[in-house]
């Protein structure tokens, strides 16, 4: 071949070879999402010594473990809303669970019946990027389509593939969801980069450990026997995800991200509680909050409440390429809302002008030096009660602040995380300045919420 031809050949291949690299070069992504598991659930953060999660402590060891990640609600839909928008779940008026006996007006007058298939999401940006999108597992971002059978599909929101519970299309089993995402790790190999939900049943109720799980730990009283068993499920499911990026030669070039909605469900309810049996006396349905014997670490509160304990979790991330093993990181604050941004510059993912993201760009934190966010948090939760930890509708943080206030505003408490991390310690009468200059700003962003549920987001009988 003339020489020539050969470098004119090249220069025309180039732009070719050049995007092929780059398609290699770019990350897979996985996102493991535990449900009600709290942040003293693991054993790599200290936990009792009859919970056992190898697999997860090996997630840490191989990679980075964040001191300080915040989801967005201390319930389920609104979290996991957060998490695939990068906004406040609060504007789009969701702020319970969307569940199987109500509709969305019933609850306070902004919940609608399902999120918005317009909005952002992090599935759909990566899509357009060249991703292939899957999920497997709970999806609960919309009501149940017995009751609600015109709700959008998941391609709606850029997923090219699904099995799930709690959500439109194909279902799945709570016990096949690590099965079902490891053998589609294998169908992957070799194509174009892939972004995957792996969303874990466990530990939510109803417990419905393996007989396998429930013998690993008979030693143990009965409660926690079957949590010890459930979290053992947990752990299970992101072996087999680890296994099957190994097998399949993916391992070094994928970021996997384990986390959870919110943190353990609520104090168990008292041993003569009809809750505290198995529900048919048998076991074969599972069991009840009574053995929610979950731990969030030495946090206050639990699921359901915006002090930490319900809304800071576990956040463990591995990229052998990129991240350092066995890096700690316990100042950076990190949020559900920041995972759009932040995978998107993982995966070379350009954003569009007009997208109106709540969270940041904290990639180089993942990587391994510690960011101070820009942006301040924002919670809104339903109110269920005036007791001693669940008074509280609204809050923010910043930095090192913590400003809580009940439905009017009126009520207020602050706290210093870097100081209290148990938030024992009300310091608003001794920082007055404080509270006067986050108050404004929490309830001013309460006022540009909706007051209403979205039209387009009900069914319609």
């Amino acid at each position: 071949m003339p020489r020539l031809f050969r470098h004119l050949l090249c220069l025309m291949l180039a732009p070719f070879a050049a995007f092929s690299a780059a398609e290699a070069a770019r990350p897979n992504i996985v996102f493991i999402y535990a449900d009600d598991l709290g942040w003293g659930d693991v054993s790599c953060h200290g936990a009792e010594d009859w919970i056992r999660t190898p697999r997860i402590d090996r997630l840490a060891a191989e990679g980075a473990d964040f001191a300080q990640f915040n989801v967005l609600s201390p319930v389920c839909s609104p979290s996991r809303v957060a998490a695939m928008t990068g906004r406040f779940p609060a504007r789009y008026g969701v702020n319970n669970v969307f569940n199987g006996q109500t509709l969305g007006p019933k609850k306070g007058g902004t919940m609608p019946d399902w999120l918005d298939p317009e909005a952002p999401t992090l599935p759909r940006f990566l899509k357009a990027a060249g991703y292939r999108t899957l999920h497997f597992g709970k999806w609960h971002m919309g009501a149940d389509q017995r009751l609600a059978p015109d709700a959008p599909p998941m391609s709606a929101y850029g997923i090219d593939e699904s099995k799930v519970y709690h959500g439109p299309g194909p279902s799945i089993g709570l016990h096949d969801i690590g099965v079902e995402a490891a053998q589609a790790i294998g169908r992957l190999k070799g194509g174009q980069p892939f972004f995957m939900n792996v969303w874990l049943h466990e530990s939510h109720t109803m417990h419905i450990p393996s007989q396998e799980s429930l013998d690993a730990f008979k030693h143990l009283d009965p409660r926690r026997q079957v949590y010890a068993a459930v979290l053992r499920e947990a752990d299970l499911n992101v072996g087999r995800i680890l296994d099957a990026l190994k097998q399949h030669g993916m391992d070094e070039n994928t970021v996997v991200i384990f986390s959870s909605d919110n943190g353990p469900a609520g104090q168990p309810v008292a041993p003569g509680d009809r809750a505290a049996q198995p529900t048919d006396g048998n076991q074969k349905k599972g069991f009840d909050v009574f053995y929610s014997v979950g731990s969030a670490g030495g946090l206050r509160g639990r699921k359901g409440q915006l002090y930490e304990g319900g809304i800071r979790v576990p956040f463990i991330v591995r990229w052998p390429a990129r991240i350092p093993a066995g890096l700690k990181d316990d100042r950076t604050l990190l949020s559900a809302v920041d995972l759009l941004p932040t995978l998107c510059a993982a995966a070379g993912a350009p954003l569009p002008s007009d997208y109106p993201g709540d969270g940041e760009n904290l990639l180089p934190s993942l990587l391994g030096k510690p960011t101070d966010r820009t942006k301040p948090l924002f919670w809104k939760h339903y109110v269920v009660n005036k007791s001693a930890d669940m008074w509280a509708a609204w809050a923010m943080r910043e930095g090192r602040w913590k400003l809580l206030t009940d439905l009017s505003g009126e009520r207020c408490a602050l706290y210093d995380l870097a100081a209290d991390r148990a938030e024992t310690k009300d310091v608003s009468t001794s920082h007055p300045d404080v509270v006067s200059r986050l108050k404004p700003q929490l309830m001013g962003w309460t006022k540009t919420l909706p007051t209403a549920a979205d039209p387009r987001c009900l069914h319609k009988p």
